[in-house]
């Protein structure tokens, strides 16, 4: 339980998938706490789809109807294979469909039926109509983390019940929340509350069987913090690693 500090850096290269490589590129410092040492260098990929995925198997189990096991995950990247791990590790007797633009046709049809729907894209238009998502859907909103990026449109947006991870980051942030607010459809108090408020009871999340739930993940440093302590504490306790002097 000593404290820690930890720092990440990130090069995003959106063509790396054509190398067979995550688009993020980077590492994770991990401090002492006490004494500032550092403590151990990580990876930061792998980190990052941990703990992004992590949070929406949080997300998806706060929000989600009780017995939602149907899943769609829009998107077959490092994101979307690792969202399938989080959903099944979360879900009893989760049934998981996978679409990418290299499957052909249209993901509606994993949609239509699926009680979950993750998008995992870097697309710059949205790719998930409202239309398609049947009453009491929870949609985990991954792929868009910056201003330029959208996932979901604003007749979506406006329809559900919006949960963020931070407002503050949602506010400047989500090209979906920020397009929609453009488009005249929300405003600052469509975000209802942030997932943290749900989980220690501030807010009840889900209030009916057929609310339209989404969940606007676009990722925060304490994750990244918490992900590289479990991996080193698990690393130590299994003798795997590397040691060095520094």
């Amino acid at each position: 339980n000593r404290a820690a500090y930890s720092l990440k850096e990130i090069v995003v290269t959106p063509d790396n998938p054509t190398r067979g490589l995550d688009a993020h590129q980077g590492a994770v410092l991990l401090h002492d706490g006490q004494t500032g040492k550092l403590t151990a260098l990580l990876n930061a990929s792998p980190i990052t789809a941990i703990r992004t995925a992590a949070v929406t198997a949080v997300a998806t189990r706060a929000l989600a109807r009780p017995g939602a096991r149907k899943v769609a995950i829009i998107g077959t990247g490092v994101q979307g294979k690792s969202h399938e791990q989080a959903m099944r590790a979360v879900l009893d007797a989760a049934e998981i469909r996978s679409w990418s633009r290299s499957s052909g046709g249209s993901a509606e049809g994993i949609v239509r039926d699926a009680d979950i729907v993750c998008t995992c894209t870097s697309s710059s238009e949205p790719v998930l109509p409202l239309e398609w998502l049947k009453p009491g859907a929870h949609v985990n909103a991954v792929g868009s983390s910056v201003p330029w990026a959208r996932e979901l449109d604003a007749e979506t947006m406006a329809a559900g019940s919006l949960f963020a991870d931070r407002r503050e980051s949602t506010l400047n942030e989500s090209g979906e929340y920020r397009a929609a607010v453009e488009e005249g459809a929300i405003g600052p108090e469509h975000i209802l509350a942030e997932l943290g408020e749900v989980l220690v009871g501030a807010h009840p999340g889900r209030t009916r069987d057929d609310e339209l739930t989404i969940f606007v993940s676009l990722g925060l440093a304490v994750e990244d913090l918490a992900a590289a302590e479990l991996v080193v504490a698990r690393a130590r306790e299994q003798g795997v690693g590397t040691e060095v002097d520094f």
